[in-house]
């Protein structure tokens, strides 16, 4: 205050949006899952699931709370689909109370409409703007840009966002080449950027700018599209840090077993491959 000037108070508002992800023991996912939680403040940080993209499935609603519940977190989930058993009250006070929000993958087309007839949309973006961090996967994570690269009707198209983060967001990159497509030709033609996201991998975003890009898998990456200024679109890769995972995934192949197959691989004249 002496010298007249002032402090610059961090960006709290926080989004991850990650290409693919499910709370399971696979390659990467806890990983990414601790990534997510250490963006939550506080000891026991509160963390509320929205399946809403996927109609509110009890499988997606066990999974979070199998993966999560040994950990020292307060969990929640809220199933508009069924808000008459839920018992969460106000939905506004409920949301803005907790420390961090995850949203799950399906349909964002459906998704967005059902969040704008319960008025989630307005309070979303209050959370985000109080500093409630933001996270999801797929249509959770395309449901915040301003344009995401969508399958909700079948084919592949351009839908629109609540518009948080400029740009446009495609998932699953590489696993579906129809939505690499669609987000080349959409910057190509619209001259606007936008991210490609595979599965297992993520980005960070503080206020409206990606910070840095996350891997929990080997390959899984993220790219930034941009206009090349010839009416075509350019892919950079964005190198994302590598997440360490806190045990061995379930489908991690031993060095055992790995070993076995070199051998036989060896004895039948066959080319060795590793993965």
């Amino acid at each position: 205050m002496g010298d007249g000037t002032e402090a610059v108070r961090p960006d709290r508002r926080t989004i991850l949006a990650l290409g693919g992800h499910e709370f399971s023991r696979r390659r990467g996912n806890e990983a990414l899952r601790d990534y997510m939680l250490a963006l939550a403040e506080g000891p026991e940080p509160r963390i509320c699931l929205l399946p809403t993209a996927s109609g509110d499935p009890a499988e997606q609603i066990a999974a979070f709370r199998s993966s999560l519940g040994g950990l020292h977190c307060r969990l929640s989930h809220l199933s508009l689909f069924r808000l008459e058993q839920e018992g969460v009250g106000d939905l506004a006070r409920h949301l803005h109370s907790q420390d961090l929000i995850y949203v799950g993958g399906g349909s964002m087309v459906n998704l967005l409409a059902i969040w704008r007839a319960h008025g989630l949309d307005r309070i979303l973006r209050s959370c985000w703007q109080s500093g409630v961090a933001l996270a999801g996967q797929s249509a959770g994570a395309m449901c915040w840009f301003e344009w995401g690269i969508t399958r909700s009707a079948g084919e592949t198209r351009l839908a629109p966002g609540l518009g948080l983060v400029p740009g446009m967001l495609s998932v699953h990159y590489h696993r579906d080449p129809d939505r690499r497509r669609g987000l080349l030709d959409a910057v190509a033609e619209r001259a606007e950027p936008g991210y490609g996201v595979d599965d297992g991998a993520g980005i960070l975003i503080r206020g409206e700018r990606a910070v840095l890009a996350v891997s929990a898998r080997d390959g899984a990456s993220a790219w930034r599209v941009e206009p090349d200024g010839r009416g075509r679109a350019r892919e950079i890769d964005l190198a994302p840090a590598p997440l360490p995972s806190p045990r061995p995934a379930i489908d991690e192949v031993g060095a055992d077993v790995v070993e076995l197959r070199h051998l036989r691989a060896l004895r039948a004249g066959r080319p060795i491959t590793r993965r």
